[in-house]
Order: structure tokens, then sequence, then C-alpha cells
């Protein structure tokens, strides 16, 4: 039912887009969805007050109350801040916004009530982007806009309206990444790959980070997770950087809209040379840094205690980014945190510049615990093949080892260029992770030849610590027919006689029907 909603949702919206690029339509739609949930949201806290301002029996009960004195009690914002409601005065409130859909001015009007809204909800400053003035759509289209949000979540009770507009929020993001193809992974990762690092992560507890957070869905499906599992939201407390200021707004609001609680920094800014979190050592990471960065060097990174590993102290290469990924992440763990990190296959090979000795100096300190080769064409912005790597920094099982999975073979198509992980198989690997590091499982870890297979160190090392799964793990088993060789080949031989002499019939065939129109050779 909902999906049905979301999909009809999502063709209105596109069509009333016109020509518009979808780079820019997203902010439209994705900022009106934003403040028709904090104004529900107000809209639902406020009548609860009413009700509780009321009742005999409630702590907040104002007794001999006139309609005017519960009028002006619903005016006080501490009611709203200790609920974690944003104040939407008067003005800024969907219904008013909607009732003046139809005006010329309704863009001017938005942006208006976004002022307000930000003046009054310090932890919203800078969030809300005020472009609907100036919005380049046809006449009357925005007004159209907006009476088709109205209609997200309308009739339900308040948790469920919520919980629609957030997943009609995620959906919509998904569904731009995909209008904007390449540039859409900027701010994007598809919610397989998510969902799989959070599998092997599950992260239940404490400080989750991540330093490259685009538009936050790494936290959105750690909380799923946290839900999932019987824990609530408070479980865990969420810090990310973002360095884009456009895509730093939609993860801030991606998080509002579903009532996480979050530290995005003071404000975007490059994670490497502007570290909003110095001082941040996370329970756990998950990330998808943009592939092989060559420019993110900085004079100023010369010598960072970042960049410190086992016997390494040199400084990452200067002209890809991927290693300093790696060891920004691990800098910022705690002792017993983990970090699950998406990278381009390459990294877990190359040697070029000092790659090789991070990679060296890495695995000898025995902070790689998983890696896992993905299959093609799972991002919406590059066909270079990408990989998971698993990092803790102290291991309480399987010391020595390095578990290899190979996931290549296990993706589903769902576009002619567009593949993805199912539900299932993201379980699987969850589960034969689980079962390696010897954690409750319905069965217990076993090497599988083609999909998984725990190494040691020292074998690591004879392959020049290369980390590549499938120079691990072997050739899947091929179920064995009992047929002789001879006999197998007796019959192939055969088989393809009688193809070769009916492909010279047909030769024949064509030469003669040619023949026959003028055309002989």
């Amino acid at each position: 039912m909902l999906d049905d909603i979301k999909k009809t949702l999502w063709a209105a919206a596109d069509k009333l887009r016109a020509n518009m690029d979808a780079a820019e339509y997203k902010h439209l739609v994705l900022g009106l969805i934003f403040l028709k949930y904090i104004s529900d949201t107000f809209a639902a806290h406020r009548a609860e007050l009413v009700q509780r301002l009321a009742d005999p029996k409630d702590e907040y009960f104002l007794d001999g109350a006139t309609a005017q004195d519960i009028a002006a009690e619903l005016e006080e914002r501490d009611y709203y801040r200790e609920a974690n409601v944003f104040w939407v005065p008067e003005a800024s409130r969907w219904e008013a916004l909607r009732a003046a859909a139809k005006q010329p001015d309704i863009g001017k009007r938005i942006d208006d009530a976004l002022t307000a809204i930000e003046a009054e909800n310090p932890k919203l400053k800078g969030i809300l982007d005020k472009r609907y003035g100036r919005a380049q759509l046809p006449d009357g289209k925005l007004g159209e806009l907006v009476d088709m949000i109205s209609t997200i979540g309308f009739g339900e009770d308040a948790g469920q309206a919520r919980d629609v507009l957030g997943q009609v929020y995620e959906y919509f993001l998904g569904q731009f990444a995909s209008a904007e193809g390449k540039k859409g992974g900027q701010f994007y990762t598809p919610a397989s790959i998510v969902k799989t690092l959070v599998a092997i992560l599950a992260p239940h507890h404490g400080k989750v980070y991540d330093p490259c957070c685009g538009s936050g869905g790494m936290f959105v499906q750690s909380e799923k997770f946290i839900e999932a599992h019987g824990g609530k939201l408070g479980d865990v407390s969420i810090y990310g950087q973002e360095s884009n200021p456009t895509t730093w707004r939609l993860a801030a609001m991606n998080l509002a809209i579903r009532g996480i609680d979050f530290n995005l920094g003071r404000e975007p800014g490059d994670t490497f040379t502007r570290d909003q979190h110095p001082d941040l050592r996370a329970d756990f990471i998950l990330a998808n840094p943009p592939f092989n960065i060559s420019d993110w060097w900085h004079g100023s990174l010369e010598g960072d205690p970042r960049w410190r590993i086992g016997n390494y102290s040199g400084t990452p290469p200067q002209g890809n980014a991927n290693y300093a990924w790696l060891l920004h992440m691990l800098y910022h763990l705690k002792p017993t945190g983990r970090a699950g990190i998406v990278l381009a296959n390459g990294s877990m090979s190359s040697s070029q510049n000092s790659e090789g000795e991070i990679r060296k100096a890495m695995v000898e300190a025995d902070v790689v615990e998983v890696m896992v080769a993905l299959p093609g064409q799972l991002f919406f912005n590059t066909q270079i093949p990408a990989c998971l790597w698993f990092l803790t920094k102290e291991k309480t099982q399987r010391k020595g080892e390095v578990l290899f999975i190979d996931a290549r073979k296990l993706g589903s198509m769902i576009s002619r260029v567009q593949a993805e992980l199912t539900d299932e198989v993201i379980e699987r690997i969850g589960n034969t992770v689980a079962a390696w590091r010897g954690e409750p499982t319905p069965e217990p870890y076993q090497d599988i030849p083609g999909y998984c297979r725990s190494v040691k160190l020292e074998e690591i090392a004879q392959h020049g610590h290369v980390l590549t799964p499938g120079r691990y793990v072997g050739a899947e088993e091929v179920e064995d027919d009992d047929e002789a060789f001879a006999d197998k080949m007796q019959k192939l031989t055969e088989k393809l006689g009688e193809q070769m002499a009916k492909g010279a019939e047909l030769d024949d065939l064509i030469r003669q029907k040619l023949k026959g129109l003028g055309y002989e050779f």
C-alpha cells in the first residue's frame, strides 16, 4: 500500500517538474516535505496539549482555566522543546500555506515561513533552503506541488503520518539520485549497500559516526536496525560531517524528519582539513566516501596524528584519498569500536605510492576484520567495482584472522542498469559474519568455497598483503554429474557435428535465395 502511495506521489511530483533540472527541483520538493513534517508534528503535539491541559488527572491540568487561558498556555515554547518538537509560528503552519497555494506570491510566502521557523528554532539555523521565491517553475506549478504534498499522511494519526512522511522523503531521495545519475551518487548510497554495512556492524548503542554522510542514509538505516532489534531511538547518538552545503541540509532534514537527534558539526566542511569532531571516538563508523579523490591533500595535513598506524608513520598518497579515509576512520574509533567503509576495489590491492605499505601495516596491526567484494552496477554514479572494508581496533575473537566474503555473483538486477542485494542475501552475509565472530546464529561458521573463507595473517602476507576476497575464497564447488570424461566429450563432439551440418545447410539455402534475387557470390 505505502509503496503504491510513494510511486504515485513520485509520478505526480515528476510531472510538475516540467523542464527544471532534477538537482535543483529536489530541494524544492524535499524542503516542502520537511516543512509539512514539522508543521504536522507541531499540530499533533498542540492537539495533545489541549487535551492534557483540560484533563484533571494530568500533571498539565489548568484548574479553572478559560479558553483564553488555554490558548495563551499553548504559546509556551517549553512544552514543545521538552518533547523535541520544533515551534512553528502561525503564518508558517502548513494549513496557512495550503490556503495560499494558488496565490501568485506563494514562493515568497514559503521562504518567509522558513525564515520564521529558523528564527524560532536555533537547531534549524542555516538548514532550511529558501529558494522558492526564485524557483524557475511555470506559473501555478509550485501551488500544485503544495497541494500534492498536502495529501501525504493525510487522515492518519500523527505518529503514522510522520512515519509516512519519513519514508516518502527517503524514497524521493533515491528517485532523485537515480534521475541525476552520476551526480546523484554524491548524496545518496543505494539502500542495499547501507543495509549490508548495518547488518555486519549491528550498531545498537553508543556513538555512530559518518565522516562523509551525504543525505544521512547510514544513520536512518542504523536507527531502523535498532528499532527492529527492540532498541530505542535514544540508544545511539549521531555524529556526521558533510562538505557540500546543500547535501548537509538534506541530511539535517532527513534526520529531523525521523525525530533523530544529531550533530552534523557547526557547519559543512572538508573532513580532512576541517574535522568537525576532532575529539570524537565512535562505537560505530559507517561511510561511503567518494572513490579515488585526487585533490584532497593540503599542506596542513603533514604529520597529522590520524595517519599513524602500526609501524607506519608517513602520510597517505596525496593523489588518492582512499587510504586517508581508512586511517581517518580508524583514528576516530573507540578501542572497542568497529567501522564499515565502502571503497573502490582497487583499494584492496593497489601498491601505488604508499598504499601497499599502509595496507601491510593495517594487516600486521590486525585491524582488518572482514572484506566483502560486491557485485557490479550497485551505484547510480559509477560503474567502478566496489568492496566493503570492516575495521576494528581490538579484536575480541578471531585474532590474527580476516574473513573474506565474495558476493560478486549475489546481485539481482532491478533495472537494465541497476543491481541490488536482496534482503535474503544481506541476511546471509550478516549471519556469516556473526557466526564467524562466534555470535549465536542458525548455523555455525564454516568456509564455503567460492563464497567465504577465514584466512590467517601469515597467508595474507604470502600474497603481498592483497585483500581481494577472490584470491582467498577459491572457486565455487561444481556438482559432479559422474559422467566419464571420454563419454562426455563423445556426446559433445557429436552434437557439435550436427550443429555444424545444420549451419552448412542454412548457408546453402541463403546462397540459393540470394541467387534467385540476382545476387550471387
